[in-house]
């Protein structure tokens, strides 16, 4: 059984920096996609970036604020956001798929989720 642990959310300001972190257990999950969603109050989750298949994705709104890396020896993923906005206000999750190659974008591409982490930026 896959399980996947976020950490690393909390409350900064507008224009600081955050890294999330995933850590999975269960398999190795070298060539495995992962992403990141998030879901704003009311809301629903939606796509924010992803490794799959050996490319990178992000969604526009983060592109050139936001990098997802990944630690193949830790089993980890990272999301490093920097810049950070009001509007990226949010319950951030990660998400793997059992394949190397998938649409990143649609969250039913992915077979297990995390419990998600808090992230809050003040104005």
């Amino acid at each position: 059984q896959v399980r996947l642990v976020e950490s690393g959310g909390g409350l900064v300001q507008a224009g600081g920096s955050l890294r999330l972190s995933c850590a999975a257990s269960g398999r190795t999950f070298s060539t495995y996609a992962m992403g990141w969603f998030r879901q704003a109050p009311g809301k629903e989750r939606k796509f924010v970036a992803a490794r799959s298949g050996g490319s990178t994705y992000y969604v526009d709104s983060v592109k050139g604020r936001f990098t997802i890396s990944r630690d193949n020896a830790k089993n980890t993923v990272y999301l490093q956001m920097s810049s950070l906005k009001p509007e990226d206000t949010a319950v951030y999750y990660c998400a793997l798929s059992l394949r190397d190659s998938i649409p990143p974008q649609f969250w039913y591409e992915y077979d297990y989720w995390g419990q998600g982490t808090q992230v809050t930026v003040s104005s």
